[in-house]
């Protein structure tokens, strides 16, 4: 824990990449996001902010509807222009639905960002001069083309100011 209080960091929850998939993101990320400021790999979030102090409670709600759901399928439709960056768009409505469901276990608990609604995304560039992100996506979009993807599950991730700590993966369908 990297805060000076009582109450644990929060946790972070994203949707776990086949290996192909993660390469071919992670790469992207790697190569365009600014270094000193990537942190992490490539994901998808589900929730941005969980309570850290329920670790244990989110870790098992988490698991048991994931094990009884089928891994969705996931679109990538396309990609978005963030104002100083570049994220690939998704569309899955098995994996919105299963979010949906984890949404209301948590109600009580979400933040306002949590509880808005859900674009799902991967970024692969953020805090950049807007023309640096103008240039990326006019490259990006001359060469994409529609793919799909089975996500194999999810990840739970303790934030730590910057940097996550993973703490957890989920398999989706284990019970199936």
């Amino acid at each position: 824990m990297t805060n000076s209080g009582a109450t644990p960091d929060p946790l972070i929850l994203t949707l776990q990449f086949d290996a192909q998939t993660f390469a071919r993101f992670d790469g992207l990320r790697r190569r365009h996001f600014p270094a000193a400021l990537n942190h992490i790999p490539a994901h998808v979030t589900l929730f941005h902010h969980l309570p850290g102090l329920d670790e244990a409670g989110i870790a098992e709600t988490v698991a048991a509807l994931a094990r009884v759901e089928a891994p969705p399928q996931v679109a990538v439709t396309g990609l978005r222009f963030l104002g100083r960056g570049v994220a690939y768009g998704l569309e899955s409505p098995a994996l919105a639905t299963f979010r949906g469901r984890l949404a209301h276990e948590f109600a009580a608990v979400l933040t306002a960002q949590d509880g808005q609604g859900w674009r799902p995304h991967v970024t692969v560039q953020n805090k950049v001069a807007t023309g640096v992100a103008r240039a990326l996506l006019a490259e990006l979009e001359a060469e994409f083309t529609p793919f799909a993807f089975t996500a194999p599950g999810l990840v739970l991730w303790r934030y730590l100011g910057g940097p996550w700590e993973r703490r957890a993966a989920f398999a989706f369908g284990e019970n199936r």
